[in-house]
C-alpha cells in the first residue's frame, strides 16, 4: 500500500504529463488531475492559446470536467494536484469548489495565490479551507517550465535576426 507521498508523487506525475501534453500544443505546460476515492476523476492542461479562452488553466478545465463527472459542483473529498501554485481565478474556483486539498509543485511568484503573492488558502475570511502540500516533485514541473521559456525566448530571439 502506498503512503501519502508516494500517492502525491504517481498523481503529480499525472499532472506533469498533462503540462507535457500543453507544452506540445504550443501552451504554457501547466497540468492538473483532480482524484477522488483514489481514482482520478478529471485531467486538465493549459488551453488559453488553442481556445482564446482566458480562463482556461489546467485546474479551471478539471474543475470543470470533475464537476461533470461527480454530477455535481461540490467536489467535496476530492484533492486537486497541479504542476504550478494557482493564481487568483483557480484559488478562488478551487475554494468555491469546495475542493478539501490542493497539491502543487512549485510556486508562481508572479502570480501565485497560495502563498507567493496571496495567500487564499490560509485567509479567514473564506468559508473553506484548503489544505496544501507544496513542493511535490516540484524540481521537475520547475525544470518543464523553465525550458519551455528558455525555447521560446531562443525563438523570438531567432525571428529577430532573420
Amino acid at each position: 500500500m502506498m503512503d501519502k507521498l508516494e500517492m502525491d508523487q504517481k498523481f503529480m506525475q499525472a499532472a506533469l504529463d498533462e503540462a507535457a501534453a500543453a507544452r506540445n500544443l504550443g501552451e504554457v505546460p501547466i497540468g492538473a488531475v483532480i482524484v477522488l476515492d483514489g481514482e482520478i476523476v478529471a485531467r486538465g492542461h493549459n488551453l488559453r492559446e488553442t481556445s482564446n479562452d482566458p480562463t482556461s488553466h489546467a485546474e479551471m478545465v478539471a474543475i470543470r470536467q470533475a464537476a461533470r463527472h461527480i454530477g455535481h459542483w461540490r467536489l467535496l473529498e476530492t484533492t486537486l494536484y497541479v504542476t504550478l501554485e494557482p493564481c487568483v481565478m483557480c484559488m478562488g474556483a478551487i475554494i468555491l469548489a469546495r475542493i478539501p486539498r490542493l497539491v502543487y509543485a512549485c510556486r508562481d511568484p508572479r502570480a501565485g495565490a497560495v502563498g507567493s503573492i496571496y495567500d487564499f488558502a490560509r485567509d479567514e475570511r473564506f468559508n473553506h479551507k484548503v489544505e496544501v502540500t507544496e513542493g511535490v516533485l516540484g524540481a521537475e514541473c520547475s525544470e518543464l517550465l523553465s525550458s519551455f521559456f528558455r525555447q521560446l525566448r531562443a525563438g523570438k530571439k531567432s525571428q529577430k535576426t532573420l
